[in-house]
């Protein structure tokens, strides 16, 4: 029993000599709120940062006792100035950056020649481009894309046997996108899109709700469920029991694919947003769980390597030994040929977990994890070549 609690005392000791120090940077271009006709959910001011704020702490948990210490420091910049200098200040700062732009600014940063040699983690932008022919090799994804969260919808809803879909979708940038997925995964799970229509209407839903939507839906033909692509919760919330045939709603609205919910409780997901809980007051969002995991990704890398070398860590996170709990009942870990992150999609109603995608029957030669988004088949990516 001595020997054993000496080599205890010798291991901690050894590991605590180590003094490693590993610096991340949050960086974030605020983006404009778009005007929607419902202002009862407003977009909070600390998206992303309080998850990259808890991933820090459940960092410090476990590193104060192998000797490594975890610095979090935000570069915030107003959508109107130039996010350079500030961008150029967060890589002198650390080789480890979370990145939460849109698309386009993600791929300017990226290409910046200072930021070769560090690694990026993408925690806002869904686009399928960033992990196909646009990819970067120094840009890890940590927020789902658009075409995962609507292939775990295709699953759910092909268990249910609702094979005939209609499509509703907004005039956004990222209504368009979350829509694009949404056609692609009907093709790719075999369903059928019985009909489709642009929400292009500026009138006050509030009071018009009952009598616009279904004149606008009434010439839809007959289908299972009617999906709306609404990423910014624009009208999508008027179109539940307004529609001309009774039919459940999905996508955007209703029956929603995300990356994480506060109705996810098992798997120790309870744990986890009961400690988000204490940082605030609201729930984590998707986003939030996004930096959160891309912080826990670092801080698992630095303990099983025993560095904070961005090469060491990138090897050891594209190996086959990197696994993190997510608190998603399977592990977690990168694709190899677009740097994107695996991982289980939730699929809720407002107040339950529904289904978690993949679901059973839907198998994949090497992970089941890889039946959403797109697979290494499918990908145009070649900047992550020497990981394959």
């Amino acid at each position: 029993m001595f020997k054993l609690l000496l080599m205890c005392i010798m291991l901690t000791a050894s590991a605590a000599s180590a003094n490693i120090n590993v610096n991340i940077a949050y960086f974030e271009i605020t983006r404009p709120a778009p005007p929607v006709l419902s202002n009862l959910d407003p977009i909070p001011v600390d998206l992303g940062l309080s998850g990259a704020r808890l991933g820090i702490s459940d960092n410090q948990t476990t590193g104060k006792f192998l000797g490594q210490d975890y610095t979090l420091e935000a570069f915030i910049v107003d959508h109107d100035q130039d996010p350079m200098p500030a961008f150029d200040k967060a890589l002198t700062f650390a080789d480890y950056i979370l990145v939460n732009v849109t698309a386009d600014q993600l791929l300017d940063l990226a290409d910046t020649p200072s930021a070769q040699g560090k690694i990026l983690f993408n925690i806002a932008a869904q686009d399928g481009h960033l992990r196909d022919q646009q990819c970067r090799s120094n840009v890890l994804h940590t927020i789902p894309s658009y075409a995962m969260r609507a292939d775990a919808l295709m699953q759910s809803l092909l268990k249910k046997r609702w094979t005939d879909v209609a499509l509703i979708y907004g005039t956004f940038p990222t209504d368009r996108a979350f829509a694009d997925a949404v056609r692609g995964s009907i093709k790719k799970f075999g369903l059928r899109l019985r009909s489709e229509k642009e929400w292009v209407f500026d009138a006050d839903m509030r009071r018009t709700a009952s009598s616009e939507i279904p004149i606008f839906t009434q010439g839809f033909k007959d289908h299972d469920v009617l999906i709306v692509a609404d990423e910014v919760h624009d009208f999508g919330r008027y179109v539940a029991y307004n529609t001309w045939l009774a039919r459940p709603i999905a996508g955007s609205e209703g029956l929603r694919p995300l990356a994480w919910d506060r109705t996810v409780e098992q798997w120790g997901a309870a744990q986890l947003q009961s400690r988000f809980d204490k940082l605030g007051t609201r729930s984590m969002k998707d986003q939030d769980y996004a930096a959160w995991t891309a912080v826990r990704v670092i801080g698992e890398a630095v303990t099983r390597t025993t560095s904070a070398d961005p090469n060491v860590l990138r090897g050891y996170i594209f190996s086959d030994d990197f696994k993190l709990a997510g608190f998603k009942g399977r592990p977690l870990s990168f694709r190899t040929w677009n740097g994107q992150l695996r991982q289980p999609i939730p699929v809720v109603s407002e107040n339950a977990l529904v289904s978690q995608a993949p679901l059973d029957g839907f198998l994949h030669q090497r992970n089941e994890l890889d039946t959403l988004g797109l697979d290494l088949a499918e990908s145009q990516c070649t900047e992550f070549k020497d990981q394959k």
